[in-house]
């Protein structure tokens, strides 16, 4: 049997994509060597969020008597049923990704593959068994791992990437952040918000993809609720002292060091490629070892495209998503470019961050005459009922056209609430259409209603810079 499509990898690109192709009628293989769904729905997106849940409740239970309410005994996490909470809610949605792709009669082959043709492939199972899989076009989806700093002791039992922190059954009283990047602020906020002292050291930037204004308002808030956090730090090693770890580190000339029951690498992801030996059928890689691909998400060999975290560029779930959605509607005939001028980015922490489109600073490079409307979440009627006062919007947009550019905001549900935003600089609106469209009262979405009319008509009607 010869497959219109083979898809290598099951996370966010390869499983959706191979949904994709079954509802469009393709004869689809899977090949997938784990779980299906990949690092997002098992080790990432899913698993990270449902403690954010947990985290962020027993936070908000800390300050019950904020909102009039009183809680009898002590309020803690219990560490284990987080973690089953966690891992029960991970194996339901796993189930369904899989009762969704039998649905669309997609063959599922567990092993590695790896390529002996460029229209054939092998699949080699954990037991050794090999399964030939011929094919018209191939996406490859394989995603990438986490990387580790190397310096000595990084291989000590105790220093672990995302995927071994979630898979821990005992809560660490101290942990140690080892990149101030969005892994390791959302899994520093989770540990923080649950009890665990942490400390973040970063080499050179906080939060590099979020905008800089909202990044400096983050982490003054998460250093006064008790996150400690040093950026500009240069690693030296990592030894076991007596009941946990050292880190030692050099920080504006001077050596410091400091101790953790458990150090979290979050330093970056590198892409999974080893084995599928793509040099043997002409497929390009670059210099870190991420697979090139043109407009069209089409590899070096025109039948094969490639999607998600093993082609770099943004490495997100949804834009891994995206991709091998237009990835496979090309492979299947279609001709349409991948677009990245409207990435909604949302770091999980708390409170959430989130933006798309152009920073300030992309804007003026563009050549835009820009301008920055404002409005703080302390002026929203429906944030302060809800406690969460935190944050602010910031409106990037064409002082010249009115037109959209970006949307930045720190505050609650900010990766909900940035949809509007990705519409708005999708569908290129301006400051009057977000301005005159009504929002429904009281909601934090009036935020940004609030900062287009400031925009749009020199003041906002609820907040008033002074």
């Amino acid at each position: 049997m010869v497959y219109d499509l083979v898809v290598i990898g099951g996370g966010p690109a390869g499983y959706v994509a191979a949904i994709r192709a079954g509802q469009l009628g393709a004869r689809v293989a899977l090949v997938e060597k784990e779980r299906m769904g990949g690092t997002c729905l098992n080790r990432g997106c899913i698993p990270t969020k449902a403690m954010v849940e947990s985290a962020t409740l027993l936070r908000k239970m800390r300050d019950a008597h904020a909102f009039g309410l009183v809680l009898e005994g002590t309020v803690r996490a219990d560490f284990a049923a987080i973690i089953a909470r966690k891992d029960s809610i991970v194996s339901g949605i796993v189930e369904s990704v899989h009762a969704l792709l039998a649905a669309q009669k997609v063959d599922l082959l567990a092993g590695d593959a790896s390529f002996l043709t460029p229209n054939q492939i092998q699949v080699v199972s954990q037991s050794g068994e090999i399964h030939t899989v011929d094919f018209t076009n191939a996406l490859l989806a394989t995603g990438s791992v986490p990387a580790r700093l190397r310096l000595p002791g990084a291989d000590l039992p105790g220093v672990v990437t995302s995927r071994e922190l979630l898979e821990q059954q005992v809560q660490p009283e101290r942990l140690l952040v080892v990149g101030a990047s969005v892994v390791g602020m959302e899994m520093a906020t989770i540990f923080h918000n649950l009890g665990t002292k942490v400390t973040v050291l970063g080499r050179q930037t906080f939060l590099k993809s979020v905008d800089p204004q909202l990044a400096r308002r983050y982490r003054a808030l998460a250093v006064r609720r008790g996150i400690a956090i040093s950026v500009g730090v240069e690693f030296d090693r990592i030894e076991p002292v007596d009941g946990g770890l050292r880190m030692h580190y050099t920080a504006k000339g001077k050596p410091a060091s400091v101790d953790a029951d458990v150090i979290l690498m979050a330093t970056g992801q590198s892409p999974v490629t080893a084995g599928l030996g793509l040099e043997g059928v002409g497929i390009d890689t670059d210099a870190r070892g991420f697979i090139k691909v043109d407009a069209y998400l089409r590899t070096s060999q025109p039948h094969v495209y490639a999607a998600g975290d093993v082609i770099g560029g943004w490495m997100l779930a949804h834009v891994a998503s995206h991709e091998g959605l237009l990835a496979v509607q090309n492979a299947l005939g279609g001709n349409e470019k991948m677009d990245y001028g409207a990435v909604p980015n949302a770091v999980f922490t708390d409170p959430e961050i989130a933006g798309v489109g152009m920073s300030e600073a992309d804007a003026k490079a563009a050549g835009h005459e820009v301008s920055v409307a404002r409005f703080p979440l302390s002026a929203s009627g429906r944030a302060l009922t809800m406690g969460e006062d935190e944050g602010m919007v910031r409106l990037v947009y064409d002082s010249e056209s009115g037109r959209v550019l970006g949307v930045h905001m720190m505050g609650a549900h900010a990766s909900e609430l940035i949809a509007e935003g990705a519409l708005a600089v999708k569908a290129g609106l301006s400051v009057q259409d977000v301005s005159h469209t009504m929002h429904q009262h009281p909601t934090l979405a009036e935020c940004l209603m609030e900062a287009a009319t400031e925009a749009a008509c020199g003041e906002s009607i609820h907040y008033r810079r002074l």
